[in-house]
């Protein structure tokens, strides 16, 4: 009986243990960690941009930093030739695009048939002739060599400009649409060279006159307020833009890439670096 006692006394011994290790290890509901309300990180956004080299990449990298902050990361590819970023841009390799103005979107619109859209207007590079031959549009001498570009809006605009200052008569009406086809008067008979926009400023000196666009110009080391024998005036229709698909144009990233290059910071970047050379639209 003593012996019997004796073991109901152990097992109770064994039985009180095991209650208060399980008693133990439980984790009462009320001190459970609460679960993490803080926000996640906003992921970063990429958004990939073609540009001339300058001013656009110029303009756009003023900017790299201010968007970074914003959580946007900018890749500036660069580009030499005014066919590629478009067609970058139509096939989703780019997001946008930065070297072209309106009508130079609307002829490539035109003629294959796409529907790449303005996002926002930046700048105006006034077009100017240059030489190294004459100092003057006066002194250039009956059937003197001029160049201008090739792709038919800057084509129209050099002859307009042309027009302008004297050098020859386009048929009423055309404007900046013009073609050497349309001069209905060249009494110096001036011989007209058109080239690739971006050859313009590497044969400059085979010509008498060479109309150049100003990003190319300032690759030259050209500086259009100061070695441009004309150019046009700051009421040029010509607002450098960018270019992106309706798909993406309002997209969250575009809107503050938009919103930086018409900031005032972007505005005061252009005065200071290229003095009257590039000048605002906004």
């Amino acid at each position: 009986m003593k012996k019997l006692s004796l073991s109901l006394m152990a097992l109770f011994v064994v039985l009180a243990l095991a209650a208060c290790g399980q008693k133990a290890t439980e984790t009462p509901a009320s001190s459970a960690p609460a679960a993490s309300t803080a926000p996640a990180a906003a992921k970063e956004v990429t958004l990939k941009v073609g540009a001339s080299s300058v001013p656009h990449a110029e303009i756009l990298n003023s900017v790299k930093e201010k968007l970074k902050a914003q959580g946007v990361n900018l890749e500036v590819i660069e580009f030499n030739d005014y066919v590629q970023p478009n067609v970058q841009v139509f096939e989703k390799q780019l997001d946008a695009n930065f070297f072209q103005h309106q009508p130079y979107l609307d002829q490539y619109n035109l003629d294959k048939k796409q529907n790449l859209v303005k996002v926002v207007g930046v700048h105006i590079e006034p077009f100017g002739a240059y030489s190294q031959k004459v100092k003057s549009a006066t002194e250039l001498k009956d059937g003197a060599s001029v160049a201008i570009p090739n792709d038919p809006s800057n084509a129209g605009r050099a002859l307009s400009l042309m027009e302008k200052n004297g050098l020859i008569k386009l048929k009423d009406g055309v404007g900046i649409k013009g073609t050497v086809k349309d001069i209905v008067e060249n009494k110096m008979k001036i011989q007209i060279k058109e080239l690739d926009p971006a050859m313009l400023p590497r044969t400059i000196g085979e010509f008498d006159l060479a109309l150049i666009n100003t990003n190319y110009a300032l690759q030259a080391n050209l500086n259009p307020a100061k070695d441009a024998l004309f150019i046009e005036d700051k009421n040029s229709p010509y607002v450098n833009i960018v270019v992106s698909r309706p798909d993406n144009k309002d997209s969250e990233a575009m809107q503050k890439l938009t919103k930086e290059l018409n900031s005032a910071d972007t505005k005061k970047f252009i005065e200071d670096k290229y003095k009257g050379a590039i000048v605002p639209a906004f």
